[in-house]
């Protein structure tokens, strides 16, 4: 498709994969039951996002962290293909996008996670991507990011991030290379070709404002421990959006780039900007029919799509993790901290429910 994304207007629910296939190359089957599943409050070590899963396993004494393998890395034409719900004739099927840039020369980066872990320096654990507010960090408050700058050409002042990926034989000449190597994370970070950030509508019903400081995020970087219920990666190439992992990184034929392709839960439930978990606000339509939960209302869906030139070999590269999720693709995940004001989320509602005149160039 040719706005890299995995599906139609509507957007891939759930990540961009329906009831998990099994993988030919040994990968995702049914997922396991998740006791709760995403990140809390204070995630970093041993708590919050990890879940105190080092402590209490054998006798106390926490298990090795896994390592990097050679089978996580599979040929995309090998991967299940991507299935989306049919849209109804109530369907909101137009885009609003924002251009952000791309991070360039790790302009803003940093290994907090102020959604999850606000006022923990470090509390990622990894190196996140950031393009939107210039403020984000672990400190950030609504207050520092409705005064901050932005990187968004639309005047857009949501934070949006992403953990960073390397090249596992490349150098990191970082001031934050001790730190990063100290948490399992080396090699040289790589800077996305392209980051696209599209607001979708839903297959079902139109799409209604979502308010200002809405915490919203996708993915479980804690997906190995935690289990695969909240594992809404999707791992594809250029020229093949059609199919996707959620837990291999793909190998892509010469000339393809890597995409990850990142999409965002989009049924809140009309009062909250966050929950305790993260989650519980804003949920995910159903994956098979588009429909939103009961109790909850269809708002604009975010899709990241991350391209990347990156070598087709195994090991060559890897996505940065928490230490005892040893770079597994499946953790992969993406945070919005929603700034846009109110005109500019009407612009955006308007655009997606398809009124006329309502959408919303890029600037050059």
């Amino acid at each position: 498709m040719g706005d890299g994304g995995q599906m139609g207007d509507g957007g891939p629910i759930d990540g961009g994969q329906t009831t998990p296939p099994a993988d030919p190359q040994g990968g995702q089957t049914t997922p396991p039951a998740d006791p709760q599943g995403g990140q809390q409050p204070g995630g970093g070590q041993g708590n919050g996002q990890n879940g105190g899963q080092n402590g209490g396993q054998n006798g106390g004494q926490a298990p090795a962290n896994p390592s990097l393998r050679a089978d996580q890395f599979v040929d995309i034409r090998k991967a299940p293909r991507v299935r989306q719900p049919r849209r109804s004739r109530q369907a909101s099927t137009g885009v609003f996008a924002s251009s952000c840039g791309v991070n360039k020369g790790q302009a803003h980066s940093n290994p907090d996670n102020v959604l999850a872990a606000p006022g923990v320096v470090n509390g990622a654990h990894h190196i996140h991507d950031y393009v939107g507010n210039l403020d984000t960090n672990a400190f950030s408050t609504d207050e520092t990011f409705a005064a901050a700058g932005t990187t968004c050409t639309n005047g857009d002042k949501s934070a949006y991030f992403w953990p960073v990926i390397r090249l596992r034989n490349g150098q990191d000449d970082s001031d934050r290379a001790q730190q990063s190597q100290a948490d399992g994370n080396t090699g040289s970070i790589v800077t996305p070709s392209s980051v696209k950030l599209q607001f979708l509508g839903n297959p079902r019903s139109k799409v209604t404002a979502m308010p200002r400081f809405i915490r919203v995020a996708t993915g479980d970087a804690k997906a190995v421990t935690n289990g695969l219920k909240n594992a809404h990666a999707s791992w594809t190439c250029t020229g093949f959006e059609n199919r996707a992992f959620t837990d291999k990184y793909p190998l892509c034929p010469r000339g393809s780039k890597v995409l990850r392709v990142l999409n965002f839960p989009s049924c809140w439930d009309g009062q909250n900007t966050d929950s305790a978990n993260h989650r519980d606000h804003i949920r995910f339509p159903d994956q098979a029919t588009g429909q939103c939960p009961q109790g909850t209302k269809a708002v604009p869906q975010l899709r990241m799509t991350l391209a990347y030139n990156l070598p087709a070999k195994p090991l060559a590269f890897a996505l940065d993790s928490f230490p005892e999720s040893g770079h597994d693709p499946v953790t992969d995940h993406g945070d919005l901290i929603n700034v846009m004001d109110d005109q500019l989320m009407a612009k955006a509602v308007n655009a997606i429910n398809g009124r006329a005149g309502t959408r919303i160039k890029r600037r050059r």
